[in-house]
């Protein structure tokens, strides 16, 4: 797999000193198939954690294939792991919203504004490298060691809870939400009083059940509140992201952005894996098991379930100049959407990739992305999941599905899987 523009295929034609010679244009080394028509979006009937059919028959058959985008863009699909890196990786590729099509049907007028203030996901170096190196330091060892302690406190309390209230309970609402929205609000130093209602905008603005007007209504007040906040740390810093953050400098709108995009990007992403982790475990009760029996399992356990269910599981690229990758040609302003739940099924990579085991060595999944976008937030995380997996299963180790697991509600939205609701219970004593 040639990465290279600069390397021609044939040798350069001789040239004076003063006039250099130009390589020739870059050339898809295979044949092209028909595009595809639609992003496969369809998970298997009965099948919940399983990404669409379709994506591994073509990962099978070409891991890079051409794909017609709603608004008629001529792109590409991204399914296998090799290719699914590379264009991660190839700063050539780039994450800026405005440049890219959707491919998620609907989306046929839709032109994406560039990303907010604050948004790491939507800008390109050198804007991106200097909002990642302010915030790289401030996700510490030190600090993780210190929201390790309290994920156990916050896990504990909410364990204790489900207890009082006796089955059955709605897992997402009474344990895989109040968790991380608590442990974000904990590392951007969010008044302890305040924190419902940072809770209450976030999910408003995450949720899919409401209006676009709605989601947009509670961003705008939770960034409000975060410009507050910004202010109030301005004045009397404290021992927190935020407060070390007002000795950079970031302006205050920087601050407010960066506040905003931290808060709702580490609490929708690490509720849905807890819930969704917790459904997997109780369908593969053997799974279950094996990490009740062996708390140890924990850090391998979590590897696995990021890559078996790959929640965030579609990302997207547009090139910026030509680029030749696996045998093809990606012309300059041609869109790639990356189907990263494809590529952490990838057998090339990962042995058996549609068995949950959580014995398997699952280094080198895309879960987080890879490239200077990875999740800059992972470490806080897998702290949280590492301690929410083995005490829930621990503290409650009759716990099952109180419903059917085909009646357990989906999320629907196009780039983020995850349960409505959990509805679980356990033999109260």
């Amino acid at each position: 797999m040639s990465t290279d523009p600069t390397t021609p295929s044939t040798p350069p034609t001789p040239s004076t000193p003063s006039t250099p010679s130009t390589p020739p244009p870059l050339q898809p080394v295979r044949p092209e198939p028909e595009p595809l028509t639609e992003l496969p979006l369809t998970r298997p009937t009965g099948c919940p954690f399983d990404p669409p059919t379709e994506l591994a028959e073509l990962r099978e058959e070409q891991p890079l294939r051409r794909m017609r985008y709603p608004d008629g863009h001529l792109g590409w699909l991204a399914t296998g792991h090799s290719v699914a890196r590379a264009v991660a990786a190839d700063p050539r590729f780039s994450s800026r919203y405005e440049l890219m099509h959707l491919p998620f049907p609907g989306t046929e007028n839709v032109t994406l504004p560039p990303a907010p203030i604050g948004d790491l996901t939507g800008i390109d170096p050198p804007e991106h490298t200097r909002y990642r190196r302010l915030l790289m330091g401030k996700f510490t060892v030190r600090r993780m060691r210190q929201l390790t302690a309290r994920a156990e406190q916050i896990t504990a309390e909410h364990l204790d809870a489900m207890e009082r209230q006796g089955p059955p309970v709605d897992l997402v609402t009474a344990f895989a939400h109040p968790l991380p929205a608590l442990m974000i609000c904990e590392l951007l130093g969010v008044p302890y009083a305040e924190r419902a209602l940072v809770q209450h905008h976030v999910t408003a603005a995450t949720s899919t059940e409401g209006t676009v007007e709605d989601q947009y209504a509670a961003l705008a007040a939770l960034q409000e509140f975060i410009r507050g906040l910004v202010l109030a740390k301005r004045a009397h810093p404290t021992d927190d992201l935020l407060g070390d953050l007002t000795g950079s400098d970031l302006t205050d709108e920087e601050l407010a952005g960066v506040g905003s995009f931290l808060l709702a990007a580490g609490l929708d992403t690490t509720s849905n894996m807890i819930a969704l982790g917790t459904f997997a475990l109780l369908t593969h009760p053997e799974q279950a098991a094996a990490l009740l029996a062996d708390p140890g399992l924990a850090d391998q356990a979590v590897e696995e379930l990021l890559r078996y269910l790959t929640i965030a599981h579609t990302g997207m690229r547009a090139a910026l100049e030509d680029i030749e990758l696996d045998g093809q040609l990606i012309k300059a302003g041609e869109s790639v959407t990356v189907a990263l739940h494809a590529a952490n099924r990838d057998p090339d990579r990962f042995p058996d990739p549609d068995t949950l085991d959580l014995r398997r060595k699952a280094t080198g999944h895309l879960a987080f992305g890879h490239g200077i976008h990875q999740c800059l937030g992972q470490q806080l995380a897998r702290v949280q999941m590492r301690v929410a997996f083995p005490a829930l299963l621990t503290r409650l180790p009759t716990l099952r599905l109180a419903i059917p697991p085909a009646e357990v509600p989906l999320r629907k939205d196009p780039t983020m899987h995850g349960v409505q609701c959990l509805p679980v219970t356990w033999d109260a004593t």
